[in-house]
C-alpha cells in the first residue's frame, strides 16, 4: 500500500512548564500558546525545572484542549537545568525519575486527565541514547512505575541505547525527531554547544519538518543526508521566536495534508 493512500498522521511536542519567559509573554502565556499548537506536552516534572504551581497549570490546560501529557524527566539539575550529565547511581536515577513521575501523575489526575508518556529530557536524553547503564535506570523506572499494569511509551531517538532496552523490555517506543535541531552523519543532535546546533530559521525549520514527514531523511550539519523516523516532532519552547515557528509547521503539515492527533490517543 502507498504512502499516500493512507492517512498520513503525526504528532507534535514541546516541552512546557520550565519557566522560560521571554520579553513579551509570561512563562503561563507562552505555554498556552504552545498547547493551541501542539498536541502533546512534555511537562517538567521538577528535576530540571517545574513546580507544583507549573505542573497544575500546564496540565489543566492541556487537558482543556485535549493535548496528551508527557512526563519530562531530568537530572536534579535545576542549576543546570538538566543539560549537565551529572554521575548518579542507577538506584538514585531510578528513585529521583519516579518522584518526578509521581509528581506530575498527581497533578494530571487533579486535573482530570493521565501522564499518556515519558521523555527524558536533556543531558538524561542524550546520556541514555548512547550509554546502555542510564538507559536501563530509565527503563527500570517505568517498569516499576506502571500503573494498572500500563507501561508508559518512551519517546526517544529511533535505534538508541533507550530505544532498543525499552523495546527489550515490552515498553512501547515512540520515534522522535528534532524540527530545530540539527543532526550529525550519525543520526545524534548536535551538541548544544557547538555552532549551528540550534536552527531558527522558520523557513529552514518548515522545509526539514516537511521532508521529516514525507521522505524521512534530514539533511545534517556536514551537508551530507541521514534517514530519521518522525511518529512525533519536537519543538523546543526555548527556540528564538517559538510560537511563531510552531505555528508556522502545523500550518504547513496541514497543508500537506497530514492529520496531527497525540501519537497515545487522547482525542
Amino acid at each position: 500500500m502507498s504512502r499516500t493512500s493512507v492517512a498520513r498522521t503525526l504528532d507534535l511536542n514541546a516541552d512546557l512548564g520550565e519557566g522560560i519567559a521571554t520579553a513579551s509573554l509570561t512563562d503561563s502565556e507562552l505555554d498556552e500558546a504552545l498547547l493551541d499548537v501542539v498536541t502533546s506536552a512534555n511537562v517538567a516534572c521538577g528535576g530540571h525545572a517545574g513546580d507544583a504551581a507549573s505542573m497544575a497549570r500546564v496540565c489543566t490546560a492541556a487537558v482543556e484542549r485535549g493535548v496528551a501529557i508527557g512526563a519530562q524527566v531530568s537530572y536534579v539539575d535545576r542549576e543546570g537545568f538538566g543539560r549537565r550529565r551529572l554521575d548518579v547511581e542507577s538506584p538514585v536515577l531510578v528513585e529521583q525519575i519516579l518522584e518526578q513521575l509521581g509528581s506530575l501523575r498527581a497533578h494530571a489526575r487533579s486535573a482530570g486527565g493521565r501522564v499518556a508518556y515519558l521523555k527524558p529530557h536533556g543531558a538524561l536524553y542524550n546520556a541514555a541514547a548512547d550509554d546502555p547503564d542510564v538507559a536501563d535506570a530509565v527503563v527500570r523506572a517505568v517498569l516499576v512505575d506502571s500503573e494498572d499494569h500500563r507501561q508508559l511509551p518512551v519517546l526517544t531517538l529511533p535505534g538508541c541505547a533507550l530505544a532498543l532496552r525499552a523495546r527489550a523490555a515490552g515498553i512501547e517506543v515512540v520515534a522522535e525527531a528534532f524540527a530545530d535541531r540539527a543532526y550529525t552523519a550519525g543520526g545524534r543532535l548536535v551538541p548544544r554547544s557547538e555552532p549551528g546546533a540550534v536552527i531558527d530559521d522558520p523557513h529552514e525549520v518548515v522545509l526539514r519538518v516537511l521532508r521529516m514527514e514525507a521522505d524521512q531523511r534530514v539533511r545534517t550539519i556536514d551537508g551530507g543526508d541521514v534517514g530519521v523516523e518522525a511518529r512525533s516532532v519536537c519543538l523546543h519552547s526555548d527556540t528564538d521566536g517559538a510560537i511563531d515557528l510552531a505555528r508556522r509547521v502545523r500550518h504547513a503539515l496541514w497543508a500537506a495534508g497530514v492529520l496531527l492527533i497525540p501519537f497515545s490517543g487522547v482525542r
